[in-house]
């Protein structure tokens, strides 16, 4: 594909919000007043050509730019790139174009949610009076205005810092992360801008953050000290079930897949999700065979659905897969990770600092690896043995409120019983149904799933099964059932 028309199709496969994104990581390289006129993706890569950051030859910055905004399909599919290839690459001195200062905040107005935004606002209203009034003004606006009053720089974050004290104490801990990493144990250089006692905005600013009374914060003070997230709403929000059933069209399509069988007994799975998450208080929708762009398009749907009066979102997954992969029932693939990063703060703000859960039941079918039948305890012959996708971590987004429940460790095999269901699922549903109303939270759960699924054994194989959450919460995950 030529230079000119690989742009486009990135370009074109863009939205607003990764505009914003990609124009506020790329502020060292084209300015501010310069980005102003900036409205479209063409023109931003155009603006980027100018400044000689991407050019036929050299698309690093452009791989760097999708990486930092999680735009790993675009990364993969056009640049012929991988989040593990990136990794590596940003790990070589002096690589990154991306300043750490700039990904930091970037980072940052991705955790923080819609709450923290406005006592951002309001302590910050003497010095950005039209953050304050503007309900459209995002976060990376906000560090933006921050920028340009002095009030917040690489080598001084002092504000920053009495704030994220206030707002969420693990914003703050971040932020001491990156000093850690940037400048050592030692203090952050000292700048005339830091020596100044009086009449410089920061030193108002200061004070304005650490003298407001308690009172006055309401929720901004609250919210670093609570430890369960809110689970209130109701309904507490959508669960969101693809099962997949008949791969009829994926034997037919796709020769290497010419053997996958159907996936029986997955439909006893969903009907105890539904049923389980039902009694939790969720807008429980099925979605049944789906082909790959059906997938994304339902994804996409929820992606941009309105969850601000709701307080959590649960996809189950239920299909054929292999690593990091999932099959539509036309044997076309979706990665999991683009699944999941289309409900990040960024491409999803409704949701940002909300519980976003994913349990994944994916197996792989005798294309891969041949069913076997073994002995269960009660002497039927009804389970199928199955390679599982050998799942990465990288499934799971860098930013916080994810959870990924996974059936199986990567490169291990998962049971599913065309009578009873998969050992996973249906341990998973038994378990949120006994302990959920007890108030244990989702880790506690997970553990006695990981215990029970773990201590089952396929007499025949000597084979077992052990499941793999993985999860960047902040705090406690309790469905309350009242």
């Amino acid at each position: 594909m030529e230079f000119s028309q690989l742009l486009y199709v990135i370009s074109e496969a863009l939205d607003r919000n990764d505009l914003a994104s990609l124009k506020f990581l790329s502020l060292e390289h084209v300015t501010v007043r310069k980005q102003e006129d900036i409205e479209e993706p063409k023109a931003f890569f155009q603006a980027l050509q100018e400044k000689g950051m991407i050019e036929a030859g050299d698309l690093f910055f452009l791989k760097e730019l999708l990486y930092r905004i999680n735009r790993i399909d675009l990364l993969a599919f056009h640049l012929g790139s991988s989040r593990e290839e990136m990794e590596r690459e940003l790990q070589v001195p002096g690589r990154a174009r991306v300043s750490p200062f700039r990904y930091l905040l970037f980072q940052l107005s991705e955790n923080i949610t819609q709450d923290e935004m406005k006592c951002f606002k309001f302590l910050l209203w003497k010095e950005l009076p039209k953050c304050k009034l503007s309900p459209e003004t995002t976060m990376l606006d906000v560090f933006i205005e921050m920028e340009k009053k002095g009030i917040l720089r690489e080598d001084d974050l002092t504000v920053l810092k009495s704030i994220c004290e206030k707002v969420d104490k693990s914003l703050l801990k971040k932020i001491e992360e990156y000093e850690f990493n940037t400048f050592g144990e030692g203090e952050m250089p000292v700048t005339e801008g830091r020596r100044s006692s009086t009449g410089a905005p920061r030193d108002s600013a200061i004070w304005l953050a650490s003298s407001v009374a308690p009172d006055s914060l309401g929720n901004c003070d609250q919210s670093s000290q609570v430890e369960v997230y809110k689970m209130t709403s109701r309904p507490r929000g959508v669960c969101l079930i693809l099962n997949n059933h008949n791969f009829a069209k994926a034997r037919e399509a796709v020769p290497e897949l010419r053997k996958m069988k159907n996936r029986n007994g997955t439909d006893i799975d969903a009907e105890a999700l539904k049923k389980v998450f039902s009694n939790l208080h969720f807008t429980v929708v099925e979605y049944r065979d789906c082909t790959a762009e059906e997938i994304r398009k339902i994804v996409s749907k929820y992606r941009c659905m309105d969850h601000n009066n709701k307080d959590c979102f649960v996809c189950c997954i239920l299909s054929h897969g292999k690593k990091g992969i999932i099959y539509g029932v036309d044997g076309q693939e979706v990665p999991i990770q683009e699944l999941t990063t289309s409900f990040t703060g960024q491409n999803c703000q409704s949701l940002a600092g909300k519980p976003k859960v994913f349990f994944v039941q994916a197996c792989q079918g005798d294309a891969y690896q041949k069913g076997v039948t073994v002995e269960t305890d009660s002497g039927e012959q009804d389970y199928s043995l199955e390679a599982d996708a050998r799942f990465q971590l990288d499934c799971i987004p860098s930013e916080a409120d994810f959870l990924l429940g996974m059936a199986t460790l990567q490169d291990y095999v998962s049971y599913r019983s065309t009578s009873q269901g998969t050992w996973y699922i249906q341990s998973l549903c038994q378990h949120l149904e006994n302990s959920c109303p007890r108030g244990e939270d989702i880790l506690t759960i997970l553990t006695a799933v990981n215990q029970e699924v773990s201590s089952k054994i396929d007499k025949q194989n000597a084979g077992k099964q052990m499941p793999q959450p993985s999860f960047t919460l902040r705090k406690k995950l309790i469905f309350p059932v009242n």
